[in-house]
């Protein structure tokens, strides 16, 4: 707090959270101390850099008066974010009931015998917190780079392709097997269809044996065995 006999200014610096390119504002709190009026008066050294409302007014006796300072927007930053810039509040006793439209130029002059009371306040920027460092502390999301949201990290698109190549793998394993069980179900109904042949010129031979009443013949006992080596080879493809 900034205190003079007829105002105290609170705070007593003018800090301005600094960001390129934006508008800033900070406000002021004026208090009168006294049991008469005053009037006050808010020059810049940089007019053209700042905007102050109001920049003259009366403060009623044990009030105060609130002050927006405004920074234009600015292109640069200021070397080591240093601002020489600086402010001067003058204020001087009124009578009682004047208005701030009644207020002259010339109640400000010490040259014409007024008690002028001024004040100096500084001009400080802040630094805003760092984007960057925000991001450090959070922490990105486990496994996903949010540089542009596109891409994935390594390790993602390595288990990426580790999944796809197994993933061909296994249908091409999938394919030959499929090949294979059409290749056996065809040779199945072949060795089938050549067993029931056997079967059926085998019962030709018992009838025909039995009308005769001979024995067994040879060609008999050849069917026999063809159709237990048929059977035989269903049996060890299945």
């Amino acid at each position: 707090m900034s205190t003079g006999e007829l105002l105290s200014s609170e705070p007593s610096e003018l800090k301005f959270p600094f960001e390129l390119k934006k508008q800033i504002s900070c406000s002021l709190q004026l208090s009168n101390k006294t049991d008469n009026y005053v009037a006050f008066k808010v020059k810049t050294t940089n007019p053209k850099k700042y905007c102050v409302r109001p920049n003259t007014g009366v403060v009623l006796p044990r009030s105060t008066c609130d002050v927006i300072v405004t920074m234009q927007a600015q292109k640069e930053a200021p070397p080591d974010m240093q601002c020489r810039d600086k402010f001067l509040l003058q204020s001087v006793k009124v009578n009682d009931g004047l208005t701030a439209n009644d207020i002259t130029a010339e109640m400000f002059n010490k040259e014409a015998g007024n008690v002028v009371e001024e004040c100096k306040l500084k001009v400080v920027y802040i630094s805003p917190p760092s984007t960057a460092q925000e991001g450090s502390e959070e922490g990105p999301s486990p496994g996903v780079s949010f540089s542009d949201g596109k891409h994935a990290n390594a390790a993602e698109f390595a288990s990426g392709a580790r999944t796809f190549t197994e993933g061909l793998e296994a249908q091409e394993i999938s394919s030959e097997e499929k090949a294979l069980m059409t290749k056996l179900t065809e040779e199945k109904n072949k060795a089938i269809q050549q067993s029931n042949k056997l079967r059926h010129e085998l019962d030709l031979f018992k009838r025909e044996g039995s009308k005769s009443g001979g024995g067994v013949s040879f060609m008999f006992v050849m069917l026999i065995g063809l159709l237990g080596i048929v059977m035989g080879y269903i049996m060890k493809k299945w």
